[in-house]
C-alpha cells in the first residue's frame, strides 16, 4: 500500500523559513513526478511546485516562485519543499502528491497534509 507522509510544518514568523519533507513508500519512486499542493482556509487546493522523476526539471506557481525550492532524493524516496521568505498568505495545509511520469497521468497518491502557519 502506497503512503505519502509529510512532515516539517509548523508556526513561523513572516520572513522565516521552513523545510517540508514527504516520505513515499512507492517501490518505483524514481518513475514518479512529485508535487506540492496547498489549501488555505476557505479556499480551494492549489498547485505550488512540481518536480520531474529525474529531479532535473521543476515548476512553480507564480505565487511561490523565487521563494520556494522543490527537490528530491530518489535514494531516500523523499521529496522536499524549502520555503523561504514566508508570508502570512502562505498559511495553508501543504500536501505532497505523486503521479506516474507519463503524459496525461493524474496525481493518484496524496499525503495527509502538514499545517504551515505564518504569523507574528
Amino acid at each position: 500500500q502506497v503512503q505519502l507522509v509529510e512532515s516539517g510544518g509548523g508556526l513561523v514568523q513572516p520572513g522565516g523559513s521552513l523545510r517540508l519533507s514527504c516520505a513515499a513508500s512507492i517501490r518505483t519512486f524514481s518513475s514518479y513526478d512529485m508535487a506540492w499542493f496547498r489549501q488555505a482556509p476557505g479556499k480551494e487546493r492549489e498547485f505550488a511546485a512540481r518536480i520531474r522523476w529525474s529531479g532535473g526539471i521543476t515548476y512553480y506557481a507564480d505565487s511561490v516562485k523565487g521563494r520556494f525550492t522543490i527537490s528530491r532524493d530518489n535514494a531516500k524516496n523523499t521529496v522536499y519543499l524549502q520555503m523561504n521568505s514566508l508570508k502570512p498568505e502562505d498559511t495553508a495545509v501543504y500536501y505532497c502528491a505523486a503521479r506516474r511520469s507519463i503524459v496525461g497521468s493524474e496525481y493518484i497518491y496524496w499525503g495527509q497534509g502538514t499545517q504551515v502557519t505564518v504569523s507574528s
